[in-house]
């Protein structure tokens, strides 16, 4: 089910809970609203659909995965500086991402998942994991 964005940012600097296999549904809303806006947006964040719990879900190419419980385990020493837009909030923000991160996480069947991800894919990955910390850009 494709749910409204949230905008309200007093409920998205609040810190996400954990994910549980009953939060499986809610990421399926999750993906769905992602795919219908995927025209301009490449990743979402559960809080983002008014559900503060640690679930993302990314467009890489034409394909999507959805991370439940996503932490950053490793981090490139390496770092710069762009500029990110979100669809809960107007204009673009200056951020600071790692050039590559690695990532643990439980897929969709609730398995636990450990991968590493570099560019655009690790930048979206971070910025999603920042809305689940209650971090906006």
């Amino acid at each position: 089910m494709v749910r409204p964005i949230i905008t309200d940012t007093v409920f998205l600097a609040q810190p996400s809970e954990e994910a549980a296999k009953a939060d499986l549904s809610l990421a399926n809303d999750l993906l769905d609203t992602l795919k219908a806006h995927v025209g301009h947006c490449v990743g979402l964040a559960a809080n983002m659909i008014g559900e503060r719990k640690r679930i993302i879900a990314i467009c890489i190419g034409k394909s999507y995965v959805v991370m439940l419980n996503p932490r950053i385990a490793k981090a490139s020493t390496k770092q710069y500086e762009t500029e990110e837009s979100c669809l809960s909030l107007l204009g673009q923000r200056k951020a600071i991402r790692h050039e590559w991160i690695e990532v643990t996480y439980r897929n969709m069947k609730f398995h636990k998942q450990k991968n590493t991800f570099s560019g655009f894919t690790a930048q979206i990955i971070q910025h999603e994991i920042d809305h689940c910390n209650g971090i906006l850009i």
